[in-house]
This record gives C-alpha cells, structure tokens and sequence, in this order.
C-alpha cells in the first residue's frame, strides 16, 4: 500500500477519505439497527443462511488473531507485519459485518433458553457486545483513517481505545454465539 505524507497529500483527498469514514461510521450501525427492527423487509424466501452463525464465530476468532498478532508485531516495531495483520483483522471485521447482515435480514433472532445466573451472564456478555460493536465500527474507521493518512500520533492515541475495543467484541461474539448455538432452531 502506498501512501503520501500530509505535506505531500492534497487536503482534498484527505477529505474524502474523512468522509467516506463518517458516512461509514454512521450507515453501518444505522443498517444494523433497520435490520433488527424491521428484518421481513428484507426476507427472501428460502434463501439458505443457517450456516452463516458459525462462520461468523470463525470471522471473530480470526478477527481476534490478527487484532493480537498486530499489537504483537507493533510492540516489536514491525510495522509492515503490524499493517498486515490489522488490514487482515478490518477484511474479517468487514466479511464478518455482511455476514451478520445476511443472516439477521434472513432469520428471526433467537431467544436465549438458559436460566438462573447463565441468563444474567449470557444478556450481560450480549448486552456490551452490542453497545461496544457499534461504537467499534466508528473507532476501527477513524483508526484507519489515521492510518491511511499517516496521523501516527493520532492513529496511536485512538488505537489505545479501539484495539481493547475491537478484541473485546471480537472475543465476546464467539462467547455469544458458543451461548446460544444450543437454542438454534
């Protein structure tokens, strides 16, 4: 990947990249929420999606490698190996997002069956999940976009937030669906 410094950059292209991450950051979680609260909009009629639960896990585990495996290699100051691994981690980030999308427009949501504490760990694990989800999608953009437009100081101070962030939707995804794969129907 080739980028330009700052200096060198037209303020017009750092624009819209600035742009396309806001309208981004702000479609995404918009997209999920239509889907969960109107998904017989979107149906089709037997579209075959019931496997798409367990890729989605795998997605997240991957997810949650490279997350690891970059701050591993930015730790050992190898940035091109770092780049590698967080570019792979936001590709699985993104495959896992159409995924989740495909499936949830297709398939009514499943209820939760476990009782007692479970049942309070099981919503507890879900419920920052969710919240955290949609607020990783705008620090992963904004992350990038540091990146990208090669803001490193800035790109370092929001990484601090968004790698903790992402791992822990990352992992709780595959804690989430490990929770409720026994009540697919």
């Amino acid at each position: 990947m080739t980028t330009t410094s700052p200096a060198n950059n037209p303020a017009g292209s750092n624009a819209r990249i600035k742009t396309i991450m806001l309208i981004l950051a702000a479609v995404v979680p918009l997209l999920v929420a239509v889907l969960h609260y109107f998904p017989e909009s979107f149906r089709i009629p037997g579209a075959q999606v019931k496997f798409l639960p367990a890729l989605n896990a795998v997605l997240n585990s991957l997810t949650a490698v490279c997350l690891l495996l970059g701050f591993y290699f930015i730790r050992q100051k190898q940035v091109l190996k770092h780049r590698a691994m967080m570019g792979t981690a936001f590709l699985l980030g993104s495959l896992f997002l159409v995924s989740y999308v495909v499936y949830h427009s297709q398939v009514a949501s499943t209820k939760f069956g476990g009782e007692g504490l479970i049942r309070s760990v099981y919503y507890f694990v879900l419920l920052t999940h969710i919240l955290l989800a949609a607020v990783t999608v705008g620090l992963v953009l904004f992350t990038l976009y540091f990146a990208l437009t090669e803001q490193f100081a800035k790109h370092r101070r929001i990484a601090r937030w968004t790698f903790p962030i992402w791992l822990y939707v990352s992992v709780t995804g595959v804690v989430v669906y490990f929770m409720i794969s026994p009540y697919y129907t």
